[in-house]
């Protein structure tokens, strides 16, 4: 891989990380808010408990898939710092740049990616 594709992907990481960054701490500071608020707003009948409830679960949901990729772009920012980068954890070969730049957290290649995927679907 060239420099310059190393470069823009690190860079593509770091500004991926910063915006999960803040987002992870707007829902945390604010989904329990929002859902305090609307339950003064609208009372506490069993209606508005039960949407209060789906809106807290799904906020946390968005926070917790905000997590997982946090986690994968701090993992792809260790392997650039330890020169692993780029390099399938399934078959070991180079991954091709276009994956990386479609999915620059991506840790495994297209083939290995799909084979772990049927083996454990979600």
């Amino acid at each position: 891989m060239k420099p310059d594709d190393l470069n823009a992907l690190r860079q593509r990481l770091l500004d991926t990380r910063h915006d999960l960054m803040e987002r992870i701490a707007q829902q945390r500071g604010g989904a329990l808010g929002r859902v305090e608020a609307a339950a003064e707003q609208l009372g506490h009948s069993e209606d508005d408990h039960a949407q209060n409830i789906i809106e807290r679960d799904l906020a946390f949901a968005m926070d917790e898939h905000d997590s997982a990729e946090l986690n994968a772009v701090q993992a792809a920012l260790v392997r650039i710092r330890e020169g692993t980068y780029g390099q399938c954890r399934g078959c070991g070969e180079p991954m091709d740049l276009a994956r990386l730049q479609a999915s620059p957290e991506a840790d495994r290649c297209v083939s290995c990616q799909t084979h772990l995927e049927q083996l454990h679907p979600h």
